[in-house]
């Protein structure tokens, strides 16, 4: 065999040492390789995530659109503006706000005076910007009926007819602005006691008449006829 492959007997025989060594080597390589093949395979990308977008619902046909937040707080009512006259210890015009009522007009007009009569006045009514409200006024009188036949004049205290202080009964008394039953009562009997009026201004002398109620009154009434009972 030798003899055959003479070249072989020559080549040096590989000990344990380098046999180690070469394991190692090709242990290394191999490893590299694999590292390398790991390095340089892509990442896979992360599935796409799936965003809900939420979409504005359309609005129905023909309605209308939500308010803003603004427009949405109503606006405050304005203020109601009343005239408060009569029996009141300062009559003029006073500024509520909406929704107060005649009640609260009379109070801002400083109360009532001390022989107020409020009569059929509604306190509790809810108050109409630029009324006046009339504190001690009669309540409307029906209309007047017609002349009678022949030509008759009709009884004293007609719409456009002076009040005869000296002949009017209580009930006519009481037609006359800011008078109610007790001033009435003591007209009559301030006539009664003093045998009549002679004059218009001896009202001023019938307790519950100042000079603000007389100055309604005085052109309403006059003194002609013989004093009469009540």
């Amino acid at each position: 065999m030798e003899r055959l492959l003479p070249g072989l007997a020559d080549q040096p025989r590989l000990g344990r040492a380098g046999l180690r060594a070469l394991i190692g080597v090709c242990v290394l390589a191999a490893l590299a390789t694999g590292w390398f093949l790991l390095q340089a395979r892509p990442e896979p990308e992360p599935p796409p995530t799936l965003q809900a977008q939420a979409s504005p619902v359309p609005a129905a046909a023909g309605a209308d659109p939500a308010p803003s937040p603004r427009t949405a707080a109503a606006s405050p009512a304005p203020d109601v503006t009343v005239h408060v006259g009569g029996d009141v210890r300062s009559p003029g015009l006073v500024t509520l706000p909406a929704g107060s009522r005649v009640a609260d007009a009379v109070e801002e007009a400083g109360g009532l005076t001390r022989d107020a009569e409020p009569g059929t006045l509604n306190l509790a009514r809810p108050l109409v910007d630029g009324e006046q409200v009339l504190v001690g006024a009669p309540a409307p009188a029906p209309p007047a009926a017609g002349p009678a036949p022949g030509g008759a004049p009709g009884p004293a205290g007609a719409p456009g007819t002076p009040i005869d202080l000296n002949t009017a009964t209580v009930g006519q008394l009481q037609e006359l602005p800011g008078v109610g039953p007790v001033l009435a009562e003591r007209i009559a009997a301030h006539r009664t006691e003093n045998g009549g009026f002679s004059a218009v201004e001896q009202l001023r002398d019938v307790s519950g008449i100042g000079e603000q109620r007389y100055a309604d009154i005085a052109e309403l009434v006059h003194v002609a006829g013989t004093p009469g009972r009540a």
